[in-house]
């Protein structure tokens, strides 16, 4: 059966004491609501459908910068969960299939336990995804009678008995799409906060004779974030699971607790990484590659058998090939460093082409900004960079080509020439000890008339 998210990203988030939207404060560089959508893109939903509110035209821009098929409705009044999954019904009318209700501050609902929610929903009108609560506190609460559901009862309207429950509501509800709105239909404001509870269902469902059930699941899935500690966990947690997630696929840390990653870095198999390293947004590196310590890579492609660092820094548009060397305090920025190549001594190399086996030599940079306009280095293959050279754009080092220390290179050098590009040295006899004298002569008379 076809299925159909209704993700629920409307709330302000008050407790994060911010005026960004709450679904939009990040974890591993995504915002929440990203999250929830990539768990759900597992199931390939037919439609997708978010619900916003508080910030709106942003949450909106954060969704469809993520996936031009989502659907964004408006909920212009917070009046409950029930009432923000009713703003979804235009978008979801003459759909028949499942809706799976998410969460845009719940981020870390596995693919597998949406899964399990939708075969259970072969046998079950109404499918609730629950958890074991260590400490139940101010959870909703699952009111069980064998394994049928016959109740969601919210802490705040809950008795003493209730409350001693410790099998919990995630929110996450499934059912059939048609049948979801018909039993909202039902739903009231009558209780404690006078809001419209989505959990009211279970009930209502009961009395038509229709059947609910629950699928379990870990508790850390069911993690929810309302605040600035619970958003430091949440990234702590899938710092864990990132971690361990590479070393299960066969790359090395050095020191794991000191690597961080994003929600899509990619590292192939038999690559090191060394200690504290920071992979930002948009990072692959291929196998057999080695990340030396305090390196810090974004938007950028590491190929097989590349080295980079320590201390380096590859920004967006990086694109090392094959066994390239990048060393400690360079800083590639949109450049693509052909095989071989080598970076390797305290150089900044952007908008730039480096051909093969080139050698950059320390000191190197590529003046790529005029101020207003970006402009492009090209460095052919076979050619030796001596240190300390300025390479001002737009220019061309031809293949074999060479520029001496110190050059400054303001035209293009042809294939297999050198370049020399910088003043005159003239040394002016007793000069330094004349002007040392004089200025240590001007300093004590400083002093004498302080």
């Amino acid at each position: 059966m076809a299925v159909s998210l209704i993700i629920l990203a409307a709330g302000k988030g008050t407790r994060m004491q911010s005026d960004l939207p709450k679904v939009l404060h990040k974890v591993a560089g995504a915002p929440l609501l990203i999250h929830a959508m990539k768990s759900g893109a597992a199931v390939e939903p037919e439609r997708s459908i978010v619900v916003a509110g508080h910030g709106a035209q942003a949450v909106e821009a954060a969704a469809r910068d993520w996936s031009d098929d989502v659907d964004v409705v408006l909920q212009t009044e917070q009046l409950g969960t029930g009432h923000a999954v009713m703003q979804a019904r235009a978008a979801l009318e003459g759909f028949d299939g499942d809706a799976i209700v998410l969460y845009g501050d719940t981020p870390f609902i596995q693919p597998e336990t949406l899964e399990a929610m939708i075969a259970a929903r072969a046998n079950t009108d109404v499918v609730v995804l629950g958890f074991e609560a260590a400490d139940p506190g101010r959870y909703g609460r699952l009111v069980m009678d064998g394994d049928a559901l016959q109740a969601i009862t919210e802490f705040k309207d809950a008795d003493e008995a209730t409350r001693a429950i410790n099998l919990c509501n995630s929110g996450v509800i499934a059912a059939k799409a048609d049948v979801l709105f018909d039993l909202l239909d039902g739903v009231n404001d009558d209780n404690a906060a006078g809001e419209y509870y989505l959990t009211d269902i279970i009930a209502i469902a009961r009395t038509r004779g229709l059947s609910a059930g629950v699928v379990r699941c870990d508790e850390a899935e069911t993690m929810g974030i309302n605040s600035r500690p619970e958003l430091a966990v949440a990234e702590a947690a899938f710092q864990v699971r990132a971690r361990a997630a590479a070393m299960g696929n066969g790359v090395t840390l050095q020191a794991p607790d000191t690597v961080y990653f994003s929600h899509d870095t990619y590292i192939g198999a038999d690559t090191i990484v060394e200690p504290n390293v920071v992979f930002a947004v948009g990072v692959t590196v291929e196998n057999d590659a080695q990340i030396r310590a305090f390196s810090h890579l974004e938007g950028c492609h590491v190929s097989r058998g590349s080295v980079v660092g320590p201390y380096a820094r590859l920004r967006p548009g990086a694109e090392l090939a094959e066994n390239v060397k990048i060393g400690n305090f360079v800083e590639i920025k949109n450049a693509v460093i052909d095989a071989g190549a080598k970076v390797n001594h305290l150089s900044y190399i952007g908008d730039a082409h480096v051909g093969e086996r080139s050698n950059i030599g320390a000191g190197t940079i590529t003046c790529n900004y005029d101020g207003v306009f970006k402009h492009k280095t090209t460095i052919g293959a076979d050619v030796f960079v001596g240190s300390n050279t300025m390479l001002v754009a737009p220019v061309t080092m031809g293949d074999e080509s060479m520029s001496a220390t110190g050059t400054v290179v303001t035209r293009d050098v042809p294939a297999g020439d050198l370049a020399v590009g910088r003043a005159r040295q003239e040394n002016k006899a007793g000069f330094a000890r004349r002007m040392f004298e004089k200025l240590k002569s001007q300093k004590a008379n400083a002093r004498k008339g302080a």
